[in-house]
């Protein structure tokens, strides 16, 4: 029955550069596209709104017909 000991300062060291890690990670896929590649990205999420609002269909207020 011998425990482990743990430094924990060296465990929320690790913890952060971890943490860190990630952090660089998901910035270097989001600010590692090129410029056509976030514009087509934009492009096509742009179409699939307007695709969206064009094909809802529009329900008379209350007053009319």
């Amino acid at each position: 029955m011998s425990a482990e000991i743990v430094n924990l300062r060296r465990v929320r060291k690790a913890a952060s550069r971890d943490a860190d890690a990630r952090a660089a990670a998901a910035n270097r896929v989001r600010h590692g596209q090129s410029r056509a590649a976030r514009e087509a990205v934009r492009a096509e999420a742009d179409l699939a709104a307007r695709r969206l609002d064009g094909s809802k269909v529009a329900r008379p207020t209350d007053g009319e017909g």
